[in-house]
């Protein structure tokens, strides 16, 4: 047998990099060769709409694939760029120019359309793109003397390049492919660079993405607006290539729907994905319509409906999912185990620790890092929280006990940003020695304060190393920066052999370990752990006190809820204990847990003298 290593040409073609790339680099070939190569108006006519349409998808999968937006009503964008262009020519600008105005024009109309919906959770931003193409079909229906009304516009037939008007298809084709070109390159750009990650990690969890210190609304605002854009740009040369538009064409729920569909059935959230797309479904439908003419009236519709049903049965990832490692490195969200992880990692060797005075020599703490001072939560009648105060050492594990119900959780949420209290103040001492006070978590995520989650919340369609990089990119601009602190990172919390690994396939205790990781790969000063024992074996607890113990011993200070005595007991150097939402004991965890309040509040109070 040939060893291919003998040989690096061969090997090189051989990689999956290679292959995708020679197999993209086909497909687009074929998209100017074979209408060239045929010399037929007809063929030019299809092969200028594949590219129209691959543009149109791709611009729409960089919110709806990327950042998991549903957006029902793209074409408002479409019919701004269409009609922006078609205006300014008829007012003697060229469509060049006019391009770039209805880009700015419609990236302006996302923002407004976008940013309230983007702070809402549900389904606000599908619905609102419907309603904002609605009225903006009524618009241009009512302003008849600037958009034409219901009878359309025409341009002047003024032929040339300047006019993107040709009595040939060619050069019709040359812009058609040119777009696409841009639209690919800057989904390919996004999806490759801080951003796309970013917007994967949004997409799956939000809340995991704003502990990470991503701007969530922010980063859906420049995906909104970069898809906006390219849409546009799309609609003024498709409306310059059919030299007629009127608002019932351009802004049509059913074109929306369309080219979100490409995006589905070739693999939505892939860089190429609705590129395939287009390129399945266009012929099919354009040479039905050639072939039956008026009777292949609403053919493409159910051409659409039907193979979208075949891929949602047969194909549930798009046609990506079956042959996209010929056409990109599938990684993350793009590509699934074979199978799962049956272990969970234990590279950290298990310390036996079967009393508590086996409890480490606890680390010398330094000065205050985290003050909290009589924080109150209500929720209508309920009092939540009460008047709870505290403050946290440099170097210190800090545990927080008490029964279910006691408001712990709700008190890691005001600590890290996530709610904020009726009543209160959280203060933080930054790097340079000044107290803040954040107010979001954001705020809390730059000025150090990490936490994880007490269910936990992986980036299941990303590998554990994306997940790792999502917290390094809070530090780490750059890809190579992010992605070697990454690998950093899972070599000291022991997932190291699992870097190519989808997080889905991880066991719960290898989902905790990891959520810990993505919080240390952002460097944080003040760990707050929400029950990262719960669930997990006593062989487990025991690596998991070893790898805190360890983290702490890097300088980070570390408050954590527990259920789990054995944890509390031999991590803690100091213990609050809540009950009904107040602080009935705090102190040496050995002191705590003898405390009548404490047993009281735990087992009830015919236990308190036994």
């Amino acid at each position: 047998m040939t060893d291919q290593t003998a040989n690096p040409l061969t090997f090189r073609f051989s990689s999956p990099q290679m292959r995708g790339t020679l197999a993209l680099g086909v497909l687009l070939a074929a998209l100017v060769l074979v209408p060239v190569a045929i010399d037929d108006a007809f063929v030019y006519h299809i092969f200028i709409t594949i590219c129209i349409f691959a543009g149109l998808s791709t611009a729409w999968n960089v919110v709806g694939g990327f950042a998991g937006q549903l957006s029902l009503g793209h074409a408002i964008f479409y019919g701004i760029g269409a009609y922006v262009g078609m205006i300014l020519t008829n007012m003697g600008i060229s469509p060049w120019i006019g391009m770039f105005a209805g880009a700015g024009v419609a990236v302006l109309a996302a923002v407004i359309i976008s940013y309230p919906c983007f702070r809402l959770s549900g389904p606000f931003f599908a619905l609102a793109t419907i309603a904002f193409l609605e009225v903006f079909r009524v618009l241009a229906l009512h302003f008849r003397e600037l958009t034409g009304g219901a009878t359309g516009m025409m341009i002047p037939l003024n032929i040339g390049w300047e006019w993107m008007v040709f009595r040939e298809r060619l050069p019709a084709l040359i812009i058609a492919f040119g777009l696409l070109l841009v639209a690919l390159a800057v989904s390919w750009w996004i999806r490759t660079h801080k951003l796309g990650f970013q917007l994967v990690a949004t997409r799956e969890r939000e809340s995991a993405a704003r502990a990470a210190g991503i701007a969530t609304v922010r980063v859906r605002l420049i995906a909104v607006s970069v898809s906006a854009a390219l849409t546009a740009m799309f609609g003024t040369f498709h409306a310059m290539y059919l030299t007629f538009i009127d608002p019932g064409e351009a802004f049509s729920l059913a074109f929306s729907i369309q080219i979100a569909m490409f995006a589905l059935i070739g693999g939505i959230g892939t860089k190429f994905g609705p590129l395939l797309g287009a390129v399945l479904l266009v012929p099919i439908t354009e040479f039905a319509r050639g072939a039956l003419g008026a009777e292949a009236l609403g053919l493409h519709g159910f051409v659409y409906g039907l193979v979208l049903v075949l891929v949602v049965l047969f194909l549930p990832n798009g046609i990506m999912g079956l042959i996209g490692g010929w056409f990109e490195p599938q990684s993350g969200s793009e590509r699934r185990q074979a199978a799962p992880i049956q272990s969970d990692p234990t590279p950290v060797p298990a310390q036996p620790r079967s009393a508590e005075d086996e409890r480490p020599q606890a680390r010398p703490e330094g000065g205050e890092i985290m003050r909290v001072s009589h924080l109150d939560k209500h929720f209508g009648g309920l009092h939540v929280t009460q008047d709870v105060s505290f403050s946290l050492r440099e170097g210190e594990i800090l545990g927080l006990i008490g029964p279910n119900g006691a408001g712990k959780t709700t008190l890691f949420n005001m600590l890290s940003g996530f709610l904020r209290p009726d009543g209160g103040s959280v203060t933080v001492r930054a790097r340079d020695g000044s107290w803040q006070a954040p107010s979001n978590p954001a705020d809390f995520a730059s000025i150090g304060v990490g936490r994880t989650f007490q269910i936990v919340q992986p980036f299941a369609a990303m590998t554990v190393e994306e997940n790792i990089m999502v917290g390094a990119f809070h530090r780490h601009s750059h890809v190579g920066d992010a992605r070697d602190a990454a690998r950093q990172t899972a070599e000291r919390m022991g997932l190291a052999p699992y870097l190519d690994s989808e997080a889905a396939g991880l066991t719960i205790g290898g989902l905790k370990r990891l959520e810990v990781a993505r919080v240390m790969a952002m460097e944080p000063r003040v760990l707050l752990l929400d029950e990262v024992m719960a669930g997990i074996n006593q062989s487990d607890v025991r690596r998991a006190i070893d790898l805190m113990l360890s983290i702490r011993d890097t300088g980070v200070s570390i408050i954590a809820i527990e259920h789990v005595m054995q944890a509390v007991m031999s991590l803690s150097d100091h213990v609050i204990v809540l009950s009904s939402g107040a602080v009935i004991a705090e102190g040496a965890p050995r002191e705590v847990v003898q405390n009548s309040q404490v047993i009281e509040a735990y087992l009830g109070k015919e236990f308190t003298h036994a």
